[in-house]
């Protein structure tokens, strides 16, 4: 079994428990000090940092969402200087204004260890060639991985995603030994691989990460099987580090959380009480080692599990099960996250009100397909048929260019969203 950090992966419960408390005791002292938005709150609840002494006691403490996150925008979430911050990144989520994550230079050394503990732990290694396929810009995603890979000492090849054949021929060429992508992407790359007739053999792929949308057993199986690698999964969120929060070690029973930089509770969605291990919940992640943008109780919408047992792989950081399901309206589609408000606001803008919609997701040959189902009232249609096909065209260029990728629109009849849903998810993940 391979480690990047043995003694800490496998440090014992206590050990892992004290860390987190002391590493948790000197972030409530920072926020407090630093962060108008956390010491107002705390002075609500009556708190002060200097009374915590127990990590039960974070139970009591409030929680943090996005919301909260994008009405402090752009700078007011941060806990150090904007001179110490040496990284700016954003989310795809924009309610009504992006949020906006710093990354001091002690933040980056430590999500380059928290992508190279991942890397490793599949088995990369510095005579490794890491293709990482996915779209480099304001979102964070690849550069941890690239931070990551290059600590280890391996060639990274930052490709971005997209130009399928061209990713092909560079992957041959080039040697590439793991590939970093959506699980989407992957897919894409073997239908080229068949297209331009490249044996699978012929490469010298090993393993895959693949993380940023849900994905199940059966995709795993055929990306597996037309790459001849091992597919394990990956999971980050840009608010808290991006990817290195999560993953899955070789045997695939889960995604260890590095419990050396976060805490992890499950949370009933509806109650907000916490869960025991085993049951089914909101996942909310509390940072212990981010100087820059630090988080409480920050209530990330994923469901999951959380298991606590040792993993046969030797490490005992506690693992959550995968994820393939939100306990909120917000859709994670080819790695994108789709938030209604952000569709509602474009229909607006359309059509000079926002019409009752819904956002159906489907799975078909392998991709993502996401509609926008519209119903055609008196304020939202037209009789002559072609400014209503010019209306719907319309549409679906906005929405499309907003997300960067091809969304089918559809005009219905009045009154066929009974239930008021915004969100109709129709994957099956297995």
């Amino acid at each position: 079994m391979t480690y990047w950090n043995e003694r800490t992966e496998c440090m014992d419960r206590e050990a892992v428990c004290q860390l987190q408390l002391e590493g948790l005791q000197a972030t409530l002292n920072r926020v407090y000090k630093n962060v108008r938005h956390y010491r107002k709150l705390f002075r609500e609840i009556d708190f002060m940092p200097e009374d915590f002494t127990s990590l039960d006691m974070l139970k009591n403490l409030p929680f943090l969402t996005r919301r909260d996150l994008s009405r402090n925008y752009p700078y007011d979430m941060f806990a150090v200087p904007l001179r110490e911050v040496v990284r700016l990144h954003t989310t795809s989520f924009n309610f009504e204004e992006p949020v906006v994550i710093g990354f001091t230079g002690n933040d980056m050394a430590n999500w380059a260890e928290l992508t190279a503990r991942n890397l490793a732990g599949v088995g990369v290694t510095r005579d490794d060639v890491v293709q990482i396929a996915l779209t480099f810009g304001t979102m964070s995603g690849p550069f941890g991985i690239q931070l990551g890979a290059e600590l280890i000492g391996s060639s990274v090849i930052p490709m971005s995603a997209g130009k399928y054949k061209e990713q092909v021929k560079v992957m041959r060429d080039f040697k590439t030994s793991v590939l970093v992508s959506t699980p989407t992407v992957a897919l894409g790359l073997i239908q080229a691989m068949e297209d331009l007739g490249v044996d699978p053999n012929s490469l010298t792929l090993k393993c895959g990460l693949f993380g940023a949308e849900p994905w199940g057993e059966k995709m795993r199986s055929e990306i597996e099987a037309g790459f001849f690698i091992t597919a394990t999964d990956t999971y980050g969120l840009t608010e808290v580090f991006g990817p290195g929060v999560a993953w899955e070690c070789p045997a695939k029973k889960g995604l260890h959380i590095a419990e050396d930089h976060f805490i992890a509770e499950i949370i009933d969605p509806e109650t907000l009480e916490v869960l025991p291990p085993g049951r089914e919940g909101e996942l909310v992640i509390t940072t212990i080692g981010k100087e820059a943008f630090p988080l409480i109780r920050f209530r990330t919408g994923d469901l999951t599990r959380i298991d606590f047992e040792p993993c046969e792989c030797g490490r005992t950081h506690c693992r959550i099960s995968r994820i393939f399901k939100r306990c909120d309206d917000v859709l994670v589609v080819r790695g994108t996250s789709v938030v209604p408000d952000q569709i509602g606001r474009i229909l607006s803008q359309a059509g000079g009100f926002e019409p009752s919609f819904q956002l159906v997701v489907d799975r078909a040959e392998d991709k993502d397909r996401l509609m926008v189902v519209i119903e055609a009232t008196d304020k939202f249609f037209f009789d002559e048929m072609k400014k209503q096909r010019r209306l719907v065209e319309n549409l679906h260029r906005q929405v499309s260019e907003f997300l960067g990728w091809e969304v089918d629109v559809r005009l219905v009849e009045p009154g066929t969203f009974e239930t008021g849903e915004k969100v109709v998810d129709n994957r099956e993940f297995d």
